[in-house]
């Protein structure tokens, strides 16, 4: 995991202090997280990638989608997606790897990478892409703007989901999606914008994910958005190992705790869990595919972390 990538979640007042929590209460109809870090440790109490995903299962959280950074992690998420039926995969570069990568003169090197990689048959998305001018001067976002317009012509051309990674860029996102031409499935994952933007974005067909952010005290903004949208328009995520939901904020996230996100979205929109849940999967499948397609082979040896960025 590259420090571009951990330097791009800022910790503040969710460092993560302690283990996990506890399980919720099952889920009755099933859902998926749609953007999840497996790969990252959190020092001892980190759980092995299957642990997480039995969790997961035990609770009703029945897949995830698996998400790459670089091209190590995202080479990671191919292969695991290869051999464990409860994961997809996402791969891409980090919107905050590629100005450094473009001064080492190694990007156009990795989205080669990454382009061979959306060959694989459980790789379903590029992502996460996209801006982030929260950690990147002006003098970065060139490069930023290349690598994103040319993981949109990787979605395409294999026609692939896209995971936007969007901070502090909502405008320049939009201009780079209508200026090439976005994917016919197009995520914003961990939503950050307001009302009007999620409008703007679910107009579009675009879909918008939440993670556990929505839960928080201070995320009036957010709760707005979410109240605006269309449902057929709505996906969930935890982005873990990071933004754990209330009332854990602080402790390591993980795919497991998605429930809790769930129930609080659906007490904010008036509706049931159970029919919230069932719209959910129904939008996350529409994305992604099915998970249970027959394209899992069975590996012939253990699937080690990817190894740390030197």
């Amino acid at each position: 995991m590259t420090d571009a990538f951990l330097r791009s979640r800022e910790r503040g007042p969710d460092e993560l202090v302690a283990d996990y929590p506890p399980l919720p209460v099952p889920l009755v109809v099933p859902i998926y997280d749609n953007h999840t870090h497996l790969e990252i440790e959190d020092g001892a109490s980190s759980l092995d990638f299957k642990e997480q995903l039995d969790r997961a299962s035990s609770v009703g959280v029945r897949g995830v989608v698996q998400v790459g950074t670089d091209l190590e992690t995202s080479r990671w998420s191919a292969e695991v997606a290869s051999h464990e039926p409860r994961v997809l995969a996402a791969v891409a570069l980090h919107p905050n790897e590629a100005p450094d990568l473009e001064a080492k003169g190694l990007l156009d090197e990795h989205l080669a990478g990454i382009a061979e990689l959306a060959t694989r048959p459980r790789v379903r998305a590029i992502g996460e892409t996209g801006l982030d001018f929260f950690r990147t001067g002006e003098d970065g976002r060139d490069a930023q703007i290349r690598s994103f317009e040319a993981h949109i012509a990787i979605a395409k051309e294999h026609d692939l989901a896209l995971q936007i990674h969007d901070r502090d860029a909502h405008r320049d996102v939009l201009r780079v999606l209508r200026r090439v031409g976005a994917p016919e499935r197009t995520v914003f994952h961990c939503f950050s914008g307001d009302a009007e933007f999620a409008k703007e974005v679910a107009d579009s067909g675009w879909f918008l994910s939440f993670a556990g952010t929505v839960t928080f005290k201070n995320a009036g903004a957010l709760r707005e958005a979410l109240e605006t949208i269309p449902r057929a328009n709505i996906l969930i995520e935890t982005d873990a190992l990071y933004l754990t939901p209330m009332p854990w904020r602080g402790r390591p996230n993980s795919s497991y705790l998605l429930p809790h996100t769930l129930r609080f979205m659906a007490e904010h929109l008036g509706t049931d869990v159970s029919m919230l849940a069932a719209q959910i999967s129904s939008n996350t499948e529409a994305v992604y595919g099915r998970w249970d397609d027959n394209s899992v082979d069975t590996p012939t040896d253990p699937i080690d972390r990817p190894a740390e960025a030197p």
